[in-house]
């Protein structure tokens, strides 16, 4: 169906072949030929065009002053309906911001990741792994597993909140109904103020420097709030509640909700319209975070595009299984290919 609508058109002209498999889906979330199988010619269209140039992609897309690599968000221990074991909150991630280059970056989380391995072994824990690489040990309260990860960061060597700082998405879109928030495997209910005075104190007590949905996608009350009161501190990440469109960012920038946004190409569904969310992003004042998808391949494009856009943050999983390492691996060999003129985001990364 779509092979022959572009037949002709030139490689080069990625916005013009974008908008026409757009313009023949017909719908205003792709549901027609899905975001997906258009994602699939999108971003095989680029890398055409930049083998044609004869430059890599990240080259190709953001031209020869990019040299910026991002900070890795390492999911190193999961919940959620990612994973069988673990609490009812997602994602407990590293950010190895203190290291001197990408390099080294993958090295702290990596040394991170397998002392964390042997701890939960130690402490009796399974050590079997969610859907994004992270230890998934029986374990219910945040605060237990945040004091797991930095245990671990300390016996790796490195000190938390200096070198490394912590992340967490608490995709909490699926706890929400009827106006609370139900956590599954506690089987406790939570109202919008009480879950707010969760993430509060977990913040003021632990070296947390992001926040990914904290609270339901159609909660607006609750993401004003909760961005009114740690907005200044955090970066609180949009990913149910932006899902990579622009439209919904732009509502949430005229809300006041969030101050960042996770971006998943394969929501949106072309390359033009991913750059394009993350340059609305940018102006805005909004982070935006290249991200992975939870059942992944080893496609790396995003590994080229967050260097390409100049981003200081990716989350591409643990540094486990080859389709998380697959990112790893293609960012040290364009920190490679750059050398002496690559740029590690670190700490700058979170400013703002």
């Amino acid at each position: 169906v779509i092979a022959p609508a572009l037949r002709g058109m030139r490689a080069g002209e990625q916005q013009s072949i974008d908008r026409r498999m757009c313009e023949l889906d017909g719908t205003g979330g792709k549901s027609h030929l899905g975001a997906n199988a258009i994602l699939a010619v999108s971003l095989a269209n680029a890398q055409a065009a930049a083998k044609a140039a004869g430059m890599p992609l990240y080259r190709f897309l953001g031209g020869t002053g990019m040299n910026r690599l991002p900070v890795p968000m390492m999911n190193i221990l999961g919940g959620g309906v990612h994973a069988a074991g673990g609490p009812d909150t997602q994602e407990f991630m590293i950010l190895p911001v203190g290291a001197a280059s990408f390099s080294e970056a993958v090295r702290a989380g990596s040394e991170i990741y397998h002392q964390l391995g042997r701890l939960l072994l130690a402490k009796g824990f399974s050590t079997a792994v969610g859907d994004e690489g992270g230890y998934a040990p029986a374990i219910e309260e945040d605060a237990q597993a945040i004091e797991l990860i930095l245990e671990a960061i300390r016996k790796a060597g490195y000190a938390p909140g200096l070198d490394v700082k912590l992340a967490i998405d608490g995709a909490v879109s699926g706890w929400y109904r009827d106006g609370a928030y139900h956590r599954p495997k506690r089987g406790d209910t939570l109202d919008r103020e009480a879950l707010a005075d969760h993430w509060k104190r977990l913040v003021s007590a632990y070296p947390i420097a992001s926040l990914e949905d904290p609270m339901g996608e159609e909660d607006w009350t609750g993401w004003q709030q909760l961005t009114a009161a740690l907005g200044s501190t955090v970066r609180l990440v949009g990913d149910d509640l932006f899902v990579t469109c622009k439209a919904r960012l732009e509502q949430g920038i005229a809300a006041g909700a969030a101050n960042a946004i996770l971006i998943k190409p394969n929501q949106v569904g072309t390359l033009s319209e991913t750059i394009e969310t993350v340059r609305a992003a940018e102006r805005a004042g909004y982070t935006p975070i290249l991200s992975h998808r939870s059942g992944e391949t080893e496609d790396s494009t995003i590994a080229d595009l967050a260097v390409a856009l100049g981003v200081g943050l990716i989350k591409a999983g643990a540094p486990c299984r080859g389709e998380r390492t697959a990112k790893y691996t293609r960012l040290l060999r364009i920190e490679g290919a750059l050398g002496g003129q690559a740029v590690y985001a670190g700490a700058e990364a979170l400013a703002g």
